[in-house]
């Protein structure tokens, strides 16, 4: 079995390279800084979460934004990752597909029909995302989040305890930015 390490690294290599020049949203941070940071999410949450796998979690974290942000494909992160690290990326991408309205609703039914580190990915995501919201976003654009935020958490409820009480209290930290 490999261990943790260089699953990571072969996870975070193939990320950054596919995400190439890519940005985190309102800063010049490389987007792997934001992959990096959900997994960190993770490596908390599974020191308080009983038989958490967390090599699997790990790098669908750092994997979980390839389908839905660059020209990877199912199919590869299924060649390179295996069958299971490509469904629960595929659970995680949001379907450009469907009315906007919709993407994140359908998006959280497939991430409930996984294992319960899909759902820790995501909420993982969640609270990375809930920091201070780029400058050129909306008041609107800003509480749309929030709710949809809220929306996250209450789909996935059960499905980590430790990492749901932290997208709580972000949820709490970011309301501020909503002017509610």
């Amino acid at each position: 079995m490999t261990d943790i390490q260089t699953l990571y690294q072969e996870a975070i290599k193939f990320a950054a390279e596919k995400h190439g020049h890519q940005k985190v949203k309102g800063s010049e941070n490389p987007y792997v800084v934001h992959l990096s940071n959900v997994a960190m999410e993770l490596f908390a949450a599974a020191s308080h979460t009983p038989g958490f796998d967390l090599e699997f979690a790990i790098q669908t974290a750092l994997l979980h934004d390839t389908i839905e942000d660059t020209a990877t494909t199912k199919a590869e992160l299924e060649k390179v990752f295996g069958n299971d690290i490509a469904e629960a990326v595929w659970a995680l991408t949001k379907d450009p597909k469907l009315l906007k309205d919709y993407r994140l609703t359908d998006s959280l039914a497939k991430i409930s029909q996984c294992r319960k580190e899909v759902w820790a990915v995501k909420l993982a995501d969640r609270i990375t995302n809930l920091q201070k919201p780029p400058k050129n976003w909306s008041k609107s654009h800003i509480t749309e989040f929030y709710y949809d935020s809220i929306q996250v958490l209450e789909a996935l409820k059960g499905g980590n305890e430790f990492l749901e009480k932290r997208l709580q209290t972000k949820i709490e930290e970011y309301k501020g930015y909503c002017g509610i």
